[in-house]
């Protein structure tokens, strides 16, 4: 194993497997069959705990080291419920559905407008701006968080410490009880 990674470099890490999700899901766009609804939820399963991941440990970070942190941090997350706001959508159509592909292509484009954001300026301003070695440590605590995190958007949870960091472990558990005993998220 490896050097545990930083946690701008995690998170990189996750903007590029979802890129790779979406680029497969355009592929199918239009098609109204089973590959394109387990993709969509392998889309929403780790868009949700990326999310998750953020909200506990990124955006506090950003608070605490970045000049105008807080603002920065209270526009993401606006962004994140709007996103949930379409994940949840999205998670409730079927590919032959008539509104299923234009969510599906406005959930990409808010989280591809989203991880532009966050790479372009975000990032960098957080890594000038933290010292290395507290960044190495929250990269272990995203991932730990993304295990732990739940799997299915809810909108109406808390997305700001304490309460997230708290109320997240629980809805994890339920929903990837729920995600084993239905099936979803599976190839």
């Amino acid at each position: 194993m490896g050097t545990q990674q930083d946690m701008i470099e995690v998170l990189v890490t996750d903007h590029r497997e979802v890129e790779e999700m979406f680029t497969q899901l355009e592929r199918m766009t239009g098609d109204g069959g089973e590959q394109a609804k387990t993709l969509a939820e392998k889309v929403v399963i780790e868009l949700v705990r990326h999310s998750v991941a953020e909200e506990e440990y990124l955006y506090p970070t950003v608070r605490d080291h970045v000049p105008g942190g807080g603002k920065l941090a209270d526009q993401e997350i606006a962004e994140h419920a709007d996103a949930e706001e379409t994940m949840k959508r999205l998670e409730a159509l079927e590919p032959g559905q008539t509104d299923f592909w234009p969510t599906a292509q406005l959930l990409m484009g808010q989280i591809r407008a989203h991880i532009r954001e966050e790479e372009n300026d975000l990032f960098p301003r957080l890594r000038e701006a933290c010292p290395a070695d507290q960044l190495v440590e929250l990269g272990g605590k995203v991932e730990r968080a993304k295990k732990m995190a739940p799997t299915r958007p809810h909108p109406s949870a808390p997305d700001t410490p304490p309460a997230n960091k708290l109320l997240a472990p629980g809805a994890g558990l339920v929903d990837r009880l729920r995600d084993l005993l239905t099936g979803r998220g599976r190839s």
